[in-house]
């Protein structure tokens, strides 16, 4: 469709955007009323939110609106995933200025959408506003069917961490972009369209996960958050991660060692997760590490410590790259 969302008016362009969107079995009623119903047979609700704005999080010189849309949609559906549970919905909240050209929202839409269909969800609804800024705010839910959540909170000592997914290629992408390429075209897509495996969070539920997270501002970074939640240290083994030789090749030309990308690069959104050490895991997971005691605690095996920090170590030894990102920081 020709002109702009402003032509086209907030009700028009709500009818366009829906117009495009199926309908999945959890969805009683989708756009169109006051709000959508989704079915929660479970009892209980997942849910997650994000905001997305360009300049920040997104570049349209980089990304295509659909690009855009399956990235933005994949980073939620994925927390939806790592908590154990399968995606059901989501909502948008879609902020753009009066001259943003209708067809970039269409294709935004569309690649919310297919984003979803491969994560088995779909759009159920949202708003649109007027603004300066295009802004993206994604709200995703999910369904845990009966399982327990997986939260940061559980590993255990002697667990072993273990991961699935891509590590290192969305931040490999970005390297290559923000130098001027456009590839190789295998890191410069993960970065704009990552790939979560999201049938491995409630699959990893199933097969008696401890704790899990996705990669969202790098694995170490990320198993921070578990470390301390669950009141352990982790320590990762670098001779255990698969490292492309492309990559490598990558990481040679601009003078990066590829290992800073896979332990500190975010926005795979691969899922890591820890798991006793006697679960036998399916060959998509790669052990990469294991939960050890942490050493300041005073209280016994892995008992937390008041205001204790948990720590991720590689090969025993700080990652003083650890990567990950505060949008208050200086």
């Amino acid at each position: 469709m020709q002109g702009t969302v402003g032509e086209l008016g907030e009700f028009g362009l709500i009818k366009e955007l829906t117009a495009r969107l199926p309908l999945t079995p959890a969805v009683v009623l989708g756009p169109g009323d006051d709000a959508a119903v989704v079915r929660t047979p479970d009892g209980r609700v997942v849910a997650t939110t994000d905001v997305l704005i360009e300049g920040r999080h997104f570049r349209r010189d980089w990304s295509t609106a659909y690009d855009v849309g399956r990235k933005s949609a994949a980073q939620n559906l994925a927390d939806i995933a790592a908590m154990g549970a399968v995606p059901t919905a989501i909502l948008l909240g879609l902020v753009a200025p009066a001259d943003l050209p209708t067809t970039w929202a269409t294709e935004l839409m569309d690649g919310l959408r297919d984003e979803c269909q491969v994560a088995g969800a779909t759009v159920v609804g949202g708003d649109v506003v007027r603004g300066d800024t295009i802004t993206l705010a994604i709200t995703a839910l999910g369904d845990l069917q009966g399982r327990e959540a997986v939260t940061r909170a559980g590993a255990q000592v002697g667990d072993v961490v273990a991961v699935t997914g891509w590590l290192g290629w969305s931040a490999a992408g970005l390297t290559v972009l923000q130098r001027g390429f456009r590839s190789p075209r295998a890191f410069v897509e993960a970065h704009r369209r990552p790939e979560p495996p999201y049938h491995a969070g409630p699959a990893a539920a199933e097969l008696g996960a401890t704790a899990m997270i996705d990669v969202s501002d790098g694995l170490v970074a990320d198993l921070g958050h578990v470390a301390k939640a669950s009141g352990v240290d982790i320590d990762l083994r670098a001779a255990d991660f698969d490292i492309p030789a492309q990559m490598s090749d990558i990481g040679q030309a601009v003078g990066v060692d590829p290992l800073v990308w896979v332990l500190s690069g975010g926005e795979d959104h691969a899922i890591v997760a820890t798991f006793p050490a006697a679960v036998q895991l399916p060959a998509r997971w790669r052990v990469v590490g294991e939960v050890v005691r942490r050493t300041n605690s005073p209280r016994g095996v892995g008992a937390p410590t008041v205001g204790g920090v948990g720590r991720v170590t590689v090969d025993g030894a700080p990652w003083d790259r650890i990567g990950g990102w505060d949008h208050f920081a200086e």
